[in-house]
């Protein structure tokens, strides 16, 4: 180490960091003097290369000219583009904002001239407005494309729903419940001084005037200097009183010929009426219509609201004889006469009103559909034909192609023809159309509703009413329907919505009558053994229910008769061979085929079917057409689906003239049944009752292999309905004379009653199944000219109530007339005015309380035997004075009828009172108990002693209910009860009317006086629910307590102490009697009366949760793709958004969606890939999830229920479907019927484009690709087979 002396030394000081840290480190420096001291390390050290964050926003904001918009170096960020000159040739075309209107006499239609008039909403689009002049929405080729619109789209505006005042403009409030006073502009008190966001306003102030006197129009001197003046809006805008508002030549004219008309008469001085200048127009016309008494006082005339009568009934009856006269071309003609009901409809067509036509199966309903598309045709309009399922769309489609040629097929995944003047669909894309605004619906001049009594089923049934509130006004309906009892009602509901009538045709005329028997033949030997049950006159004969009983008991084996279970028994299923034989042998020698055998069970039609191999109907000419036609239809299959094992069965059973028909059938082979039906090559047709739906197929004969069958929830017997839709597919027009309708009786007969009620009962009735869906409110709730509330209040549901909706109107009218003459409490007494209000409410409260804790008490066995014979009672009389009763007769032997519909108990009670003088009598006593009777609806607690009579003492025995009762006491008195019921029962007879009680009623009557006049100023003691009648119920205790808290408070109010305490008293219980119908009446006309709006402010507070709308009520992005799912909105949607299918393949996704559209509860379970059993636990926790929050807000369905509404019984058909396999090995993963296999892929296929449609609204291309091939891939070979009735 060097020493100090010569100046060098083996270390050097460094700096470290940034804070001047110094550290000693071996010098390796051979020369000193040139390096620096101390020594900097590297990061100190480093010089200023890159620029501060400051430097580069500084330049960014103030060189503009460095930014890459201004570079014209091509860079990769740039995209060329080739200009394009001509565009600049073109623009977009301003919409006319004008139109020209021809004006015309009214009488002789001579031309008169034209005047330009503002057409409003020109410039408003499919975005921004409701109405039908909106510009169309050309902008989207997918929209042009689709008839069913787009979500982006508004509605047009629904018919009807600006001809009611849908927000009632009711009048302020006070704090009172009172109305508010009219709003005098005079009163600058009454101005809002300062806006809304607003910290200072307008300020009233009072000045002081310093300009001379002012002389007014009418002469009369002006307020003296120095008086405060007040301006007010009302001045500024004054200042008028000379101006004219432009009253026409007409007028003038009519008021000089009132004037010259009036010269020569006495002309009487009307007083006049002063009204200040803000004074409005409606009050000025209300003048005239208020008369005035001789007091001064306004009498309010009310008058009764007009009757609204939307249904017409039309005369059926009596033939029209005008018809050709009235409609000398028609649009469409018929090869045969006319029915009175068709053409009935048909006039009505004409002067484009609709119509509701209720008629029987094959009666000739579809002739008013035909005419109404003949009608539109001729107009240059559009129809549109609605039906409750698909198979029957695809039907019609068939029918009115080959009579129009210009028709249309939308359904889910069918498209024909989408611009045809007549389109046929269900009434599922119907809805769609409207709330998605489809400019389809701006050259609807007819909607068709096929089947209305569908509107019944309970889970669809909400469809029809959706639509008919939607519809715009412009769009007449035309509703057919199977007989039904309530056509008046539905229709009223109709043309109530739509604000036009609707003209009901009925006719209970049947084309072709129906003879109905019973069957009780079981083999060839008793085949003959057919009971005529009921005519065709509509006869119920019981002879013929006699023989078949006689029938079936002389075949009954004795241990039948003897043993076995009582009532209807079914029969034997081994029997169901030989039974069929017999009536098909029975149809043979009888010449009643071909028949419709309506069977209630897939499976069962499948054995009897399978059962009758034997049984060959058809000649060798109908074999070769049947084996021709048939062969031709499944030629258009591919592959191994020709050699299905269900093709091959229906095949041979065709060709020997027996049919299935049912949902488990493929769509195919169901369509190639019923046209060979209509062909008459089938003869006898096994089907469940949907083949009885719409389409015209009649046969000879019907038979019921039961009249029970399964609902869903258990067995019952067929309603009316049903079985008068099924019995009348028997008989064919112009073929039969009668139509046949034979009841299979297997087992025992059933009873009569049932047949009766069945085939001559009442019909089911329209009902309403409206009910709330996320769907509806979501579509609502995007356009804010409509409410949820509006839906509600004009539903099915609501009618009656929304009906009287005027009335109470008028009545609110008149209440709050009433109530501008309540005066204020002020104006009472000086004692009242303080605390009467309060004291009011106090007594209110009490005799609530009471009431209550009696309802309570009396329901507990308890306080039933307390109340046995003898039990001493406490009851109020009218003058509010407490007397003592006997209980003469207990509750066990009391009538247990309310006076007000309830189960109230009564007893008899006999009870102190003045004796009637001789002249009065009975009659007497009954006049002074109603003179008795006060006006007010609730009396005054005021301390006062027990009654005791003032003369000689008295008796009556009443009968009193339990609210009656004040209290029970704990005294008992020893009385003979059954001798006073039985004397006071003998005097109530004129003869014995005056003669003197007997000993036992003396007794009672004594001691009850005695007990009166013992007793302390608030009379007897009373039972304790607690302590005596061992009542443990706490909410009890306390109200117990609350009640006698008040009945003590009672005595420290002071409007007691007033002299005049009772006169208003009774004045303040009739102002809060007219202030509680005021707010009764207010409720029934708010929507808070609506019976789903709990269920509404739920659903509501469900979607906020969730992030479907945003707390002010704005839809958000996730309630606009839940728009876009037909079903299980939720749930989808949060699969959608949490990305859970995006990491799937196609085949996977397709499997799990399929729970969505599978609706079978019980089938094999499937083998599942670990893929699928996560996306299924995923599935059953977002359920959850759903469930248990609408399980929070207080909805009713339980999170169990919620769950199983997702089915994953096909998950595994469905995904080796879409990989591929044939579905000859795919029907063999399950025990599923085919049918139901294609009509759950059908579906999924509209679930799978709901949720691409979806994913392109969010920007997820993965995910819509997917939903593109995952389409793609299930979209092939029989399942999608083209339907016969399209080819």
């Amino acid at each position: 180490m060097a020493s100090a002396k010569d100046g060098n030394f083996n270390f050097d000081l460094l700096e470290t960091g940034t804070c001047g840290h110094l550290e000693l480190v071996p010098s390796r420096e051979t020369n000193r003097e040139s390096s620096a001291f101390p020594k900097l390390t590297l990061p100190c050290g480093l010089p200023p290369v890159l620029p501060t964050l400051e430097e580069e926003v500084k330049k960014y904001l103030t060189r503009i000219e460095d930014l890459s918009i201004h570079k014209n170096v091509p860079s990769h960020s740039e995209m060329m583009r080739t200009p394009n000159y001509e565009r600049l040739q073109y623009m977009e075309v301003c919409p006319v904002q004008t139109t020209i209107r021809v004006e015309r006499d009214r009488a002789t239609g001579q031309l008169k001239g034209f005047t330009e008039e503002l057409v409003p909403d020109a410039a408003e689009t499919s975005r921004t407005s409701l109405s039908l002049r909106r510009a169309p929405d050309v902008s989207n080729a997918r929209v042009k494309e689709d008839v069913r619109g787009s979500n982006i789209n508004l509605p047009f505006w629904p018919g009807g729903l600006d001809a009611d005042d849908d927000i009632l403009g009711l009048q302020t409030e006070t704090k009172d419940g009172s109305p508010a006073a009219d709003l005098d502009l005079d009163d600058v008190s009454n101005y809002l001084k300062t806006p809304p966001g607003f910290q200072c306003g307008l300020t009233f102030e009072e000045t002081t005037s310093t300009q001379p006197d002012r002389k007014t129009q009418a002469g009369e001197s002006a307020d003296p200097p120095g008086t405060n003046v007040v301006i007010n809006l009302a001045d500024v805008m004054a200042g008028l009183d000379e101006f004219d508002l432009g009253d026409s030549d007409a007028e003038e004219e009519e008021e000089e010929e009132n004037e010259g008309g009036q010269k020569n008469e006495p002309q009487t001085q009307e007083p006049e009426t002063n009204l200040a200048r803000s004074e409005s127009l409606e009050q000025l016309m209300q003048v005239k219509d208020k008369g005035t008494t001789g007091e001064g006082k306004t009498e309010v005339k009310v008058e009764s609201p007009p009757v609204e009568q939307w249904s017409v009934k039309v005369d059926t009856s009596s033939p029209v004889h005008d018809f050709y006269k009235r409609i000398p071309d028609m649009a469409y003609k018929w090869p045969f006469e006319l029915d009175i009901f068709q053409k009935q409809a048909i006039l009505r067509l004409e002067n484009h009103e609709s119509v509701f036509v209720a008629a029987h199966t094959s009666a000739g309903k579809t002739v008013v559909a035909e005419y109404a598309i003949a009608l539109s045709l001729k107009h240059m309009t559009r129809t549109i034909y609605t039906s409750p399922i698909k198979a029957l769309s695809n039907q019609k489609f068939r029918d009115f192609k080959m009579t129009f040629g210009d028709v249309g097929l939308v359904t889910g995944d069918v498209q024909l023809n989408q611009s045809a003047a007549c389109l046929i669909m269900t009434t599922e894309i119907l809805r769609s159309m409207l709330y998605n605004g489809s400019d389809i619906v701006r050259d609807l001049e007819w909607v068709i509703f096929d089947e209305v009594h569908y509107i019944n089923d309970s889970e669809r049934g909400v469809v029809w009413e959706e639509v008919l509130i939607m519809l715009p006004q412009h769009v007449n309906v035309i509703l057919l329907s199977a007989t039904v009892p309530n056509t008046m009602e539905f229709a009223a509901w109709v043309g109530r919505t739509k604000r036009k009538k609707i003209y009901v045709v009925s006719t209970l005329k049947r084309p072709v009558p129906l003879e109905h028997y019973l069957y009780t033949g079981n083999s060839t030997k008793t085949c003959n053994e057919l009971f005529l049950l009921q005519d065709a006159k509509g006869n119920f004969l019981t002879t013929g229910y006699s023989k078949a009983l006689e029938a079936k008991k002389e075949r009954a084996s004795k241990s039948s008769q003897s043993f076995g279970a009582k009532g209807t028994r079914p029969g034997n299923p081994i029997q169901d061979k030989n039974t069929w034989l017999s009536v098909i042998e029975m149809l043979k020698r009888k010449d009643k085929l071909p028949a419709v055998a309506f069977t209630f069970s897939k499976k069962k039609i499948e054995e009897n079917a399978g059962n009758l191999q034997s049984v060959d109907l058809t000649t060798a000419a109908e074999k070769s057409e049947i084996h021709v036609f048939f062969h031709k239809c499944i030629d258009r299959l591919k592959g191994s689906d020709k050699s299905l094992p269900q093709v091959l069965q229906l095949s041979d059973m065709l060709k020997r003239g027996l049919g299935v028909h049912h949902s488990g059938v493929l769509p195919i082979l169901k369509e190639v049944v019923e046209m060979l039906f209509q062909k008459g090559l089938v003869k006898i047709l096994f089907a469940t009752e949907t083949f009885a739906m719409g389409v015209n197929m009649p046969a000879r004969t019907v038979v019921f292999d039961s009249i029970r069958k399964h609902d869903g929830m258990n067995f019952r017997n067929l309603l009316p309905g049903e079985y008068i839709q099924m019995a009348g597919r028997a008989g064919r027009r112009g073929l039969d004379t009668t139509g046949t309708v034979i009841l299979l009786c297997k087992g025992d007969v059933p009873e009569m009653s049932e047949l009766h009620k069945m085939m001559l009962g009442k019909p089911t009735s329209l009902e309403s199944q409206f009910r709330l869906t996320y769907t509806m409110i979501l579509n609502l709730l995007r356009v804010e000219q409509l409410r949820v509330q509006d839906m509600i209040k004009r539903s099915f549901s609501e009618f009656h109530h929304q009906q009287e909706s005027a009335g109470h109107k008028q009545q609110l009218e008149v209440v709050r007339e009433k109530m501008r003459d309540i005066k204020p409490i002020d104006s009472y007494g000086y004692l009242c005015s303080l605390d009467l209000e309060k004291y009011y409410l106090e007594c209110r409260e009490f005799y609530r309380l009471r009431e209550h804790i009696q309802s309570v008490i009396f329901s507990h066995p308890a306080a039933l035997k307390a109340m046995s014979p003898g039990r001493v009672v406490m009851f109020k009389r009218p003058h509010g004075q407490a007397v003592l009763g006997v209980v003469l007769t207990s509750a066990g032997s009391g009538r247990n009828v309310g006076s007000a519909g309830t189960n109230e108990k009564r007893f008899k009670v006999l009870i102190l009172a003045e004796k009637p003088s001789a002249s009065q009598g009975v009659a007497g006593g009954n006049q002074r108990s109603q003179e008795s009777k006060q006006v007010t609806s609730i009396e005054p607690v005021l301390p006062s002693p027990l009654f005791e009579p003032e003369g000689p003492c008295w008796h009556e025995v009443k009968e009193l209910s339990q609210s009656e009762i004040t209290r029970i006491t704990t005294k008992v008195l020893k009385i003979d009860a059954d001798g006073i019921v039985s004397d006071a029962r003998r005097r109530e007879h004129p003869r014995f009317q005056n003669e003197p009680p007997d000993r036992c009623v003396t007794m009672a009557t004594q001691d009850l006086l005695q007990l009166t006049q013992n007793a302390e100023s608030s009379g007897l003691p009373g039972l304790h629910p607690v302590n005596d009648l061992k009542l443990r119920d706490i909410d009890l205790v306390e109200q117990c307590r609350a009640l006698q808290f008040l009945e003590e408070g009672f005595a420290n109010y002071n409007c007691t102490r007033c002299p005049e305490f009772l006169h208003w008293f009774a004045e303040h219980d009739r102002n809060m009697l007219l202030k509680d119908e005021f707010k009764r009446l207010q409720f029934l006309l708010s929507d808070e009366s609506l019976a789903l709006l709990p269920e509404y402010t739920q659903r509501v507070e469900v979607l906020k949760q969730l992030h479907y709308m945003d707390a002010s009520g704005t839809v958000q992005l996730k309630g606009r793709v839940a728009c876009e799912m037909s079903n299980h909105e939720l749930v989808v949607t949060e699969l959608v958004f949490e990305n859970a299918l995006t990491d799937l393949d196609p085949a996977e996704i397709a499997a799990l969606l399929s729970c969505f559209v599978f609706e079978m509860r019980r089938c094999s379970e499937p083998n599942l890939t670990e893929a699928l059993v996560k996306g299924r636990k995923q599935i059953l926790a977002k359920a959850e999830m759903v469930g248990r929050l609408q399980k929070e807000v207080g909805m009713l369905m339980p999170v169990e229920d919620y769950m199983e509404q997702f089915h994953f019984g096909l998950m595994e058909v469905v995904h080796e479907w879409a990989r591929g396999m044939p579905f000859a090995e795919v029907i063999q993963l399950t025990d599923v019927h085919e049918g139901i296999i294609v009509r759950t892929i059908q579906r999924l296929h509209e679930m799978l484009s709901d949720v691409r449609n979806a994913a392109r609204l969010i920007g997820d291309r993965t995910l819509a690709q997917k939903m593109e091939d995952s389409m793609e891939m299930i979209k092939r070979d029989i399942v999608f087979a083209a339907s016969l009735y399209t080819q």
